[in-house]
């Protein structure tokens, strides 16, 4: 058999699944992490370790995209590149961390993003971290999305065009919370693309193991926070009315197997809502929604995305009430 065909090499899987491992382990990125961040199950990334060939392409695209082993066209979305970018820029802050530092999130964190369809301003950079900052000062509660730290080592800052923040742990950058919830990576781009990646606050208590619980409160009022954040920096960025413009947001959750879903956060609202440990390790969220529906009715955008969470959970159907109640604690709390 040839060595190519009218000059393309014929393809060595084996050889691209080792270069795979290789290039994960000289990342020093853990294959949950690989496996979170592609957007693929841990079965599934087991399976492309073995060299099962019942891979759909797109999952193992999604694998290879992760450690630069896809030479993907030109024409791919803004978003799906900026997406990819602000994965690649994270990995290389967490580099030379340890494994189980909470700046990784070795059990588990949940991601974000999102981009506007409309007509908006043509901005500078500069003009887009003012807009960031004033949306920021919107707060609902005390570690809200897109933190805008204020100190001058953890204030966001410009790079490569984009505006990031990332809250480095203690031992690189003093401060007072160093968990996975509190070592937030986000980062934005003047064309109204944002990404934001966290761990679990549940992680951080002393009452129980990490990666033991899911809190039934928690995600409604963090999925509200980013759905807000893209509210008022809509009326910053419109062309015109802030109104006609729509918000695609994409939220991937990672590290649920195993955790069982509690109302842990707010156990005295009166309202609970839980379920069995979750059996499958992540879900990916989608949804594209006018930004006058995030005004007027935020719990009813939301009700959707928390059932197909907490699905996950074989919890009771999420009910509008219930949403409902969350969100109005959530702008009462605002700061």
């Amino acid at each position: 058999m040839p060595a190519s065909l009218r000059g393309v090499e014929l393809l060595n899987w084996q050889k691209l699944i080792d270069e795979t491992i290789e290039r994960r382990r000289e990342s020093r990125m853990t294959k949950r992490e690989h496996a979170a961040l592609a957007g693929v199950s841990a079965p599934t990334m087991a399976a492309f370790e073995r060299g099962e060939t019942t891979l759909s392409l797109a999952k193992a695209f999604d694998i290879l995209r992760v450690v630069g082993l896809l030479d993907e066209p030109k024409e791919m979305g803004a978003q799906e590149r900026f997406l990819r970018e602000s994965i690649e820029r994270w990995q290389m802050l967490v580099t030379d961390l340890p494994p189980e530092n909470p700046a990784r999130f070795p059990d588990g964190f949940y991601r974000a993003d999102y981009c506007f369809k409309g007509e908006l301003k043509a901005i500078t950079t500069g003009d887009f971290e003012r807009m960031l900052e004033k949306v920021a000062h919107i707060k609902y509660t005390g570690w809200p999305a897109f933190m805008f730290m204020s100190r001058e080592e953890t204030r966001p800052r410009e790079v490569d065009g984009a505006i990031e923040s990332w809250l480095a742990p203690d031992h690189l950058v003093p401060r007072s919370f160093s968990d996975a919830a509190h070592c937030d990576f986000w980062r934005g781009v003047p064309s109204g693309r944002m990404f934001l990646i966290r761990g679990y606050q549940e992680d951080g208590q002393e009452t129980f193991p990490p990666a033991t619980v899911f809190d039934s409160t928690l995600p409604i009022w963090r999925l509200g926070e980013i759905l807000l954040h893209a509210s008022h920096l809509a009326t910053h960025l419109a062309k015109d009315d802030p109104d006609t413009l729509s918000v695609k947001v994409r939220v991937l959750y990672s590290g649920l197997r195993g955790r069982q879903l509690k109302s842990w956060a707010n156990p005295l609202s009166g309202m609970f809502l839980e379920g069995r440990p979750a059996r499958s390790d992540e879900v990916l969220l989608e949804a594209d929604i006018p930004v006058k529906k995030l005004r007027e009715d935020l719990a009813g955008v939301l009700v959707p995305l928390v059932s197909q969470l907490f699905e996950r959970f074989d919890a009771e159907s999420v009910s509008y009430d219930f949403v409902q109640h969350e969100v109005a604690r959530l702008m009462k709390g605002r700061f």
